[in-house]
C-alpha cells in the first residue's frame, strides 16, 4: 500500500545576541539559544503530527478523511460515534464508558496489545470522572513507581494539540500509532551562524526537515462526538 508522508524544510527560526553578549557571558548564550530552537522546533512538529496539512509540514493524523467505522475503506480514518451531538454519551448508565469501549474494539485485535489513547487534558479530565456500571472509575492510577496509570486497561497519551469535546470534532483517538503513524526525521538541526549581516548582532538561523503520515489506517481509531 502506499504510504502518504508529506515532508518539508520548516520555517526557520531566527534569534541574535550582540557580539559583547556572546564574547563576555558567563554562560553558553549559543548553546542556550540552541536548546530554545529545539524546544521551539519539538513543539512546532508536534501540532504538525496531530493537524498539519501537509504543506510545509507534515500531514497530521486529524487531517485525513474520517468514515463510520462499518463503512471503513483503505485510506480513510474509522470512527465511532459519541452517540450525542455535542458531548459524550452519558445517558447510558456507564456515563459514557461504552463508547469507550466499542472504540477499543473497533481496533482489529493484532494492533490492540501496543494500543494507547490520545486526548488532550480537558477531555482526560473529563474520562477520568467516568464510572463503570458497579461506579468503579475507569481510570486507574500507577500503584508503582515506573508503571503508568491507565484507562480501561490502556495506556493515555496526554496531547494539548488533540480537539475539545465539541459538535463533530474527534476528540479521542485509540490505536498502535508507531504502527499508524511514520514520521521521516532527518536528523540535527542544521544552525547557520552570521556575523556579518546585521553587526554588532550575530544571527542563527537553523532549519530542521521532517515529515510524517499515516502509514497504516487499520492501526488507529477515532471518537467523533456526534449521533451517528
Amino acid at each position: 500500500d502506499d504510504v502518504d508522508i508529506v515532508g518539508f524544510d520548516p520555517r526557520g527560526v531566527a534569534r541574535s545576541a550582540p557580539i559583547r553578549c556572546l564574547d563576555d557571558a558567563q554562560m553558553d548564550i549559543a548553546a542556550w539559544l540552541a536548546d530554545e530552537v529545539s524546544i521551539e522546533f519539538a513543539e512546532e512538529e508536534g501540532a504538525a503530527f496531530v493537524t498539519g496539512n501537509g504543506v510545509a509540514k507534515p500531514r497530521g493524523l486529524l487531517s485525513y478523511d474520517f468514515i463510520a467505522n462499518a463503512s471503513w475503506s483503505w485510506g480513510k480514518v474509522g470512527y465511532v460515534a459519541s452517540g450525542k451531538a455535542s458531548t459524550f454519551d452519558t445517558d447510558t448508565g456507564n456515563n459514557g464508558t461504552e463508547k469507550l469501549v466499542s472504540l477499543i474494539h473497533a481496533l482489529k485485535q493484532g494492533y490492540r496489545n501496543n494500543a494507547r489513547f490520545m486526548m488532550n487534558t480537558g477531555t482526560l479530565e473529563t474520562v477520568r470522572k467516568f464510572k463503570d456500571a458497579n461506579a468503579n472509575y475507569v481510570w486507574q492510577p500507577s500503584v508503582q513507581v515506573g508503571t503508568p496509570s491507565t484507562l480501561l486497561g490502556y495506556q493515555v497519551t496526554d496531547d494539548d494539540n488533540m480537539p475539545n469535546v465539541g459538535a463533530n470534532e474527534y476528540p479521542v483517538l485509540f490505536g498502535d500509532f508507531a504502527r499508524a503513524y511514520l514520521i521521516v526525521d532527518r536528523q540535527g538541526i542544521r544552525v547557520l551562524r552570521d556575523p556579518y549581516t546585521n553587526k554588532p548582532y550575530v544571527g542563527f538561523y537553523t532549519t530542521k526537515r521532517v515529515g510524517g503520515g499515516i502509514q497504516n489506517f487499520q492501526a488507529v481509531k477515532a471518537l467523533k462526538v456526534a449521533t451517528s
